[in-house]
């Protein structure tokens, strides 16, 4: 493991003590442009729940109070409460071919986003350190007087995310401050995803506060076109 990502980890809680949990939980309030763009409306606020040693994903009150929404990458489906499928799609990915930034989302497209990107935001930085993973140190960032060290993640085929290659900022204290990628499923729109407001939860630390807007011109991010924001609160780790 390289230096950078052993300091993040550790920073964020440690890898071994990682190791010891199954689960987390959030309750997740996401804004932004995307979805109503997408002609969806942004989530009520909801308890999104991940698996850590595997990509899965289960979100509470999907549509309906007694429904949830069960992702994993080759499938992603709004069940009842009872484990009654209401609809599934095998393959969710292919159903993004062609996309554009102003393609309209089914609910089963936007399940799909919605579960890769909780899975990876609640994962992070640990996730780096899966088997299949590729990181590489990359140019700092500086952000007005600060200066944030970089990563640059490859991600496994078997994994779904916002695009294969994405990159990570830290701060002199190795947490995340950035997060930067494409939007795959949205015609590879280029985002930068602003982190903050870090609360710390059964020992291990997480942003509570996530902007992302499109990225311009060297990287800097276009401030009036915030694509889309999270406030997550209420984090519970499970064995």
């Amino acid at each position: 493991m390289i230096d950078l990502l052993a300091q993040a980890i550790a920073a964020h809680g440690g890898l071994e003590r990682w190791k010891t949990f199954n689960k987390v939980t959030a309750t997740v309030l996401g804004g932004g442009g995307l979805k109503p763009m997408k002609g969806l409306e942004n989530d009520p606020p909801q308890e999104r729940t991940v698996t850590l040693h595997e990509e899965t994903a289960f979100i509470s009150s999907w549509g309906q109070p007694d429904w949830r929404m069960a992702f994993t990458p080759d499938r992603v489906a709004i069940e009842t409460i009872t484990g009654d499928t209401v609809s599934e799609r095998s393959a969710p990915k292919a159903s993004f071919a062609g996309h554009v930034l102003e393609t309209v989302w089914d609910p089963l497209h936007r399940a799909y986003f919605s579960g890769y990107t909780i899975w990876t935001y609640l994962t992070t930085p640990f996730l780096m350190a899966m088997p299949g993973f590729e990181v590489a140190e990359i140019s700092p960032w500086q952000e007005g007087g600060e200066l944030w060290r970089g990563l640059r993640a490859r991600f496994p085929d078997a994994i779904a995310s916002h695009s294969q290659e994405q990159d990570f900022y830290f701060g002199d204290d190795f947490l995340l401050r950035r997060h930067d990628y494409h939007l795959d499923v949205a015609g590879r729109v280029p985002v930068a995803q602003y982190v903050n407001e870090i609360v710390e939860a059964d020992g291990f630390r997480f942003p509570t506060k996530r902007r992302a807007y499109v990225r311009g011109p060297g990287l800097k991010p276009i401030r009036d076109l915030l694509l889309i924001s999270l406030d997550l609160s209420d984090f519970r780790l499970e064995t």
